[in-house]
């Protein structure tokens, strides 16, 4: 089946000292949401500049709308500066006030299956002023939130709007206990904290943790039935997108009205093909990995 998408949020290059990556988990998402069948619009900006040139091109390569993707004057195309120190380890600078900071919702007529967001989108005003008028004007079948908690760039304020708007709700273990820190809990462990989330927010109607190497667990909120899927065991050569992806096949099985565990486990098997590459956004056909 397929299912009109809507990815809201950043659009950002992560700048190498001898390369670049066009990603964001939003784009990332859209991008692999797309590899599915599925028609998916990103809703975000780029500046009027070279960069933002090239990323539209790769948007349009990955068959990804852009009409609700400006270029705005005045802006610079969203970017990462990421250096490396004399071991190699890397450090991240997140450029701020740049064109995803911006991203006007107007012109939203269409019906979406689902909204996709997650909160380093939400650092802005203006972008939290705009995703919250969209909502209240708008309604989904589904909204897909992936917590995508990037120091400094979350509050409460917005962790707990995410939460309280998701149907989906997608966070990993390592993001856990700064939200459960964020909404007064100290329920910390996996399967016992998505069943204080489903209690406690009656919007949720599945709620997925991401366990890394371990695997990942999912609880449908309307039953109280969980499911959990290993991980699959490959050679890691990078994790730049592998929740993304992880997201995205889920997703895709989910509006489909896969059970959990086949959601899962579609998730599991696209994501590990993603870490055993080196791009975010690697060339593959779902049906070969399953």
């Amino acid at each position: 089946m397929s299912a009109k998408i809507l990815s809201f949020g950043e659009i950002l290059w992560d700048i190498y000292p001898n390369e670049k990556h066009l990603g964001g988990a939003s784009l990332n998402f859209a991008a692999h949401l797309a590899k599915f069948g599925h028609r998916v619009d990103m809703l975000s900006a780029l500046g009027a500049d070279s960069l933002g040139e090239e990323a539209r091109a790769q948007l349009r390569d990955w068959n990804l709308g852009d009409r609700f993707v400006p270029a705005l004057a005045g802006r610079e195309t969203g970017a990462c500066l990421v250096t490396l120190d004399e071991n190699s380890i890397p450090s991240y600078n997140l450029l701020k006030d740049v064109a995803y900071d911006c991203i006007s919702c107007e012109g939203i007529r269409e019906d979406f299956d689902l909204l996709y967001f997650g909160t380093l989108a939400l650092r802005s005003e203006y972008n939290f002023a705009s995703l919250t008028e969209l909502l209240k004007q708008k309604s989904f079948g589904e909204i897909f939130v992936d917590m995508n908690i990037r120091p400094p760039f979350y509050s409460e304020k917005t962790v707990r709007f995410a939460v309280s708007r998701a149907t989906v709700l997608k966070i990993s273990d390592e993001e856990l206990p700064t939200v459960a820190r964020l909404l007064g809990t100290k329920e910390t462990e996996p399967r016992a904290f998505a069943a204080h989330l489903a209690k406690a927010f009656s919007n949720l109607r599945c709620i997925i943790i991401t366990l890394g190497g371990e695997g990942a667990y999912a609880l449908s909120c309307e039953d109280e039935k969980g499911a959990f899927c290993p991980a699959k065991k490959v050679s890691v050569k990078s994790t730049v997108g592998a929740g993304d992806s992880f997201g995205a096949a889920f997703v895709s099985e989910y509006l489909s009205g896969k059970d959990l565990l086949s959601c899962l486990q579609t998730a599991s098997a696209v994501a590990g093909f993603v870490v055993s590459q080196t791009a975010a956004v690697p060339d593959y056909k779902p049906a070969d990995l399953l």
